[in-house]
């Protein structure tokens, strides 16, 4: 895939899919009572903070750095 391409799908998943995902894991802490466990409730938002990140990891790999036409 080139670099463009990767930094279009990249916006895409960043506008799109993280709001959405956002959406699915609170809805799903939600389903479970966790209002009075504030560490047991950081943990499962950290960790599912780094598990969305986890399938895209190649996707926003060396997004950053200047493609081979940039000068």
């Amino acid at each position: 895939m080139s670099l463009k391409a990767r930094k279009r799908l990249s916006i895409i998943v960043l506008l799109i899919g993280m709001p959405a995902y956002v959406v699915v894991a609170v809805t799903v802490v939600n389903m479970f009572d966790l209002t009075q466990h504030f560490l047991l409730q950081l943990l499962v938002y950290v960790g599912l903070g780094i598990v969305w990140i986890l399938p895209f990891r190649e996707l926003f790999r060396g997004i950053g750095q200047p493609g081979p036409d940039d000068e």
